[in-house]
Parts: structure tokens; sequence; C-alpha cells
């Protein structure tokens, strides 16, 4: 493992690009720092002139900017060797300047709708420029009817710091405190179960190793049953509560409300993919055949069904991949992905100290940035293209839209890197070596509609069932929750799948569930994805186009309008029905390919 200093210069991203040097932030940090601590002198002043609302607003907008600049740098510092103790120190210093900017411009929406209504029209058409911020007005009044006065708007406010308990206890039990087994190797060699290792343990081909492994995480899990129905309980207590305090029907409705995204679109997610849970029950069989087991249980759903072919790229032949993958977006995209390319927009390897994973980042006015940490699989390959759709989405996004509008919601934010993963596998699909990597692509990519469509939407489903009943005062008990799960698995899988009573507890060890009404967002995301990489591919009139129109909103519009410009309405079941009947086709060419196999 090489040390940072040591890694090639070709390899890593040039951060100067964003700030010059360690000294410019320095700098900047100080200007900014200043800044924060002089915004409050707009305070019960935005009623007094057009203008006084519009240079305030500016101002906000300009802080804004500079606060995530000396955010994002300082912690992309950091992640180049997280042991080095002068940039943890920058973005501690980021961090708590970032909150301290919170609490200063906390004022800005509780007197914008404090406002008499006829009055704020009046600035609103003062022809001085503030019109820049009609966008933003808009979501601003969409919540007055959910605003309270203005005294117990800081009361709630108070008291946010305060309900974060079971989320808190969640994080640290789950990531601090619990200790797994260790089991043994298939040459007698010790293995921990850690977070970190369970996915690896989940594919291993020694089935023994994959059930020791998922009983081991399940039997910690399950001691600890009624402390982590009380903290979920909790967690749902405090978004019912807050949903009721702030007028909504419900908490569903009142965090989908923060992105503008119907309850609808939910509904109709859910609805979709139980008319066609056929299709999974259909992919469970073929598992199951293809393993060759007398039954399939829940720790046999994470082994390739096809080993990986022995096959390693090199950065360049991984980009070369992705560049034809990716034609069909056309020319201008390609010369954008060539761009990242070559100028030092990606950091490619492993280095000692190294953030583990992938990542797509950056703070508007300068290029996006990609953390990889390459290692030359096939899995590195898809990483590479799913990185640089995010990357390219942020590039025609500020490049098309003030900083105002340029950060689009996460509603959308899956949607390009998904669709350049799309696009690459059914490139690859055309032109496999053989059989055999054909169908390991198929697997892969029917691996990837199981974990994210229909695990996803599981997910929300039970999320959504547990937040009702609590609402309506139901005791949310360790065994209650563990009935609603396990009949979910037992509806989802169907009958060729032998449900384990370890997964029972599968929805402890969840924390996106901390985050209420957060994993949908994950299947609506694959789903316009696919839809809309299957428009381009057939070439429909148009389809480019407005995928590009998309790529360049922000979030100047609502996501659902957003994804309307790509012909995709998540508003009706149809993107979501296209996705599976495109399962169903990658079924049948995976049973034709494993049929055909020498």
């Amino acid at each position: 493992m090489v040390k940072r200093k040591d890694a090639a210069e070709k390899d890593t991203w040039r951060l100067e690009d964003m700030v010059a040097d360690d000294g410019t932030w320095e700098r900047l940090f100080r200007e900014a720092s200043e800044k924060v601590s002089g915004f409050e002198k707009y305070k019960e002043r935005l009623k007094e002139s057009p203008d006084t609302l519009y240079c305030c607003l500016l101002m906000e907008d300009e802080l804004s900017k500079n606060i995530e600049l000396l955010y994002v740098y300082a912690r992309m510092r950091s992640d180049e060797d997280t042991a080095d103790q002068k940039y943890q120190d920058m973005f501690s210093r980021a961090q708590s300047l970032s909150f301290l900017w919170a609490e200063r411009s906390s004022f800005l929406i509780p007197e914008i709708l404090a406002m008499d209504s006829a009055v704020l029209e009046e600035y609103r058409s003062s022809g001085n420029g503030i019109s820049h911020f009609d966008r933003v007005f808009e979501q601003i009044l969409a919540k007055r009817s959910h605003t309270l006065s203005k005294e117990m708007e800081e009361l709630l406010a108070q008291s946010y710091e305060a309900t974060q308990g079971a989320s808190q206890i969640f994080t640290m039990f789950n990531n601090a405190d619990i200790k797994f087994p260790v089991i043994t190797g298939e040459h007698g060699e010790a293995l921990p179960i850690t977070h970190g290792s369970y996915s690896s343990l989940m594919e291993n081909q020694d089935r023994r190793i994959r059930r020791d492994a998922f009983e081991g995480l399940y039997q910690v899990y399950k001691q600890y049953s009624n402390t982590l129905a009380a903290a979920f309980a909790a967690n749902i207590k405090q978004a019912v509560f807050y949903a009721k305090a702030k007028k909504y029907a419900s908490s569903r409705q009142y965090y989908l409300a923060e992105n503008e995204v119907p309850e609808a679109v939910y509904d109709n997610l859910v609805q979709t993919v139980r008319e066609n849970l056929h299709l999974l029950h259909r992919y469970t069989g073929i598992r199951k055949r293809v393993l060759g087991v007398d039954e399939l249980h829940m720790y046999d759903l994470y082994v390739p069904m096809v080993a990986a072919v022995d096959r390693h790229y090199t950065f360049d032949e991984a980009k070369e991949i992705v560049k034809k993958g990716l034609e069909p977006l056309g020319s201008e995209y390609l010369q954008l992905l060539q761009e990242g390319f070559d100028n030092r927009w990606i950091d490619v390897y492993e280095n000692e100290g190294k953030r583990s994973g992938a990542y797509s980042w950056g703070a508007y006015g300068s290029h996006p940035y990609v953390l990889l940490n390459f290692h030359g699989t096939l899995n590195d390959v898809f990483t590479l293209a799913h990185e640089m759709g995010h990357s390219l989405h942020s590039w025609y996004s500020d490049h098309n839209q003030p900083f105002t509008y340029a950060g689009y919601k996460i509603f959308v934010a899956e949607v390009a890197s998904t669709c350049n993963e799309a696009l690459l596998i059914r490139h690859l699909l055309k032109n496999p070596s053989g059989s055999e990597e054909k169908a390991y692509l198929l697997n892969h990519f029917l691996e990837s509609f199981r974990g994210t469509l229909f695990r996803q939407t599981m997910f929300a489903e039970f999320e959504y069932m547990a937040h009702i009943k609590g609402a309506e005062g139901e005791s949310l008990t360790a065994q209650r929750l563990c009935q609603l799960y396990r009949q979910l698995n037992e509806e989802y899988f169907g009958p060729e799948m032998t449900v384990d009573n370890q997964i029972d507890y599968e929805w402890e060890r969840i924390p996106h569930f901390y985050t209420p009404f957060y994993v949908y967002q994950y299947a609506t995301g694959f789903s316009a994805a696919v839809a809309i990489s299957s428009k381009i591919i057939r070439g429909e009139e148009g389809a480019l186009e407005g995928y590009k129109k998309f790529l360049r909103g922000g979030c100047s519009m609502k996501p659902i309008e957003l994804l309307r410009l790509c012909g995709v309405d998540m508003s009706s079941p149809e993107p979501v029905r296209e996705a599976l009947t495109f399962f169903g086709a990658l079924l049948d060419e995976f049973e034709k390919c494993w049929q055909q196999r020498p």
C-alpha cells in the first residue's frame, strides 16, 4: 500500500482547480467566518423594503456557496489520507462553520412566511432582480399552511437536537458497540464477521461459510431486539410528532413534501411491484435451480449464480469500455467524459489511509470530482460509469443553473448514475467474450433489479406500515415488527424461498430507516433510469434531448417535472412497469444463456 505522498500525480485528482492551496482556503475561511457573523444584520428587517429582502437573499446565496466550497475541499483533502491531522482539523472547522451558518440564517424562512402576502407579492414584482428567487419563494410559500407561529417554530427548532436520540443510539450501537462472532474459513482460518466483511462472506462460494456468517450476524441482532425495537419505535414517534405539529396528514406526507414528491409516487411504486412479484418468484426459482440446492435459503441470495469471470482491466481499458458503452448519449457527453478522464477529475487508486468506497462530489464553480479505489474488476468498471454519471449530471447542472438552483434533489440524484450503468451493461451484453461472461453480466444486472427495485420497495412498504401503526398508537414491539417483516419477505420472495427465522431481524440493521421515507427513492430512481436508457437506445424522438434538459435542470423545477422532460412520468405506474417488463426479458435471456452453456 503506497503512502499518499508517493501516489503518481496523474492518478490523483487536482483539487487545486477548486481551491488553489491551503493558504487560500485559510483566507476564504476567515472571510466567510466574518460574513456569517454579520448576516444577522438582516434579522427582523426583511419587510423593510424589496431591496433589503433581495440583498439578504443574495448574501445567503453567496455565503452558502462559500461555505460549501470550504467544507467540500477540506473533506476531500481529508479523504485522501484520513490519518492526516491537518486536514482533519480543517474539516472540523468547516463543519463547525456550517453549523453556525445554519443557526445564524435560521430566521430567514420564518420571517418571509410572516410577511403580509400582499406586501411580499409587491416586493417580488419590484423589478430589482428579486424575480431570480421566484422558485425559492414558490418552495417557501408551499409550506405556509404548515408553518406555526414564530414562537412555536422557535420551540420546535430547539427541540430537534433533543429528539435525535433514537437515531444517535442506533448509530452508536450499530457502529461502535455491536460485536459479531468469528467463524471458521474454508481452510480453518478465522473469519471475523464485521459490517464490512459481511457482504463478501455472503458472496462466498462455500455455502457453509455463508450460512455461518448469516446465522452469526443475526444471532447478535436477535439478542438486542427489544432495545432496537424501542429505538425504532421512538424514531417513528418523533416523525409522527413533527408531522402532526406541522399539520401534515401523516409522517410520509411530511417527509415527501420536503422533496416536493406526491404521495402517489410512493403508492404507485409499491402497487406496481406488488402486481409483478411473480417475476421475483420466478427469479428465486431460477436461482434455486442454477445453484443446485434442494432449498433456497436467505443466505443463498447474494452468491453469484455464475462465478466471476477471471478478467481484470487496467484503468485505461476501463475508461475505453465506459466511453464505448455511453456512446448513445452523444458526442457532447463523450467529450465531457474525456475531459474528466484527461484533466484529473478522478482519484484512481487506493493508498494508505484513503477513504474506502467511491463517490462523486465537488463545489459550485469548479468541475466535479470522483473518488475511486480501483482494483481492475468488472464492478470497478461499473463504478467508474456510475460515478461519472453523477459528475456529468453535476457539470450540466452547474453550467446551466445559478448556484441557487444547481443542486438537484435526492429524488433524482441516482437517475444519471444508474442510467450510465444500464447503458454500459446493455453494450457489454451485445459483445460478450463468451457465454460465461454473458451469463455473468446478466446475473449482475438481475441482482441490481433484485437488490434495488424489489428489496428497496419491500423496505419502503415495511417502513410505511410501521409508521401507520405508530401513528395509530399501536405498540411497536420487537415481536410485532419481526412478524411484519417476515410476512413481507414471504410475500416478496415466494414459494421457492425458504424464509429463515433469522431474516425476521433484518430490519434491525437498516440505518436508512432512521431517515424516514428515504429508501423508496432508490427504487424510483432505478426505474426512471431503466426507462430513460431504454428510450435512448431505441432512438425515440426527443429522448436524448429531453434527458440533456433533465441533466441541465438542477432543482429549477420539481423533481417529477424534471423527469417528465425525459418522457418519464413517475406519478404514473408506467416507468416501474416498464422496468419490471425489462427484468422479465432479462430472466428469459439468462435462462436461454444458461441452457446453452458448454
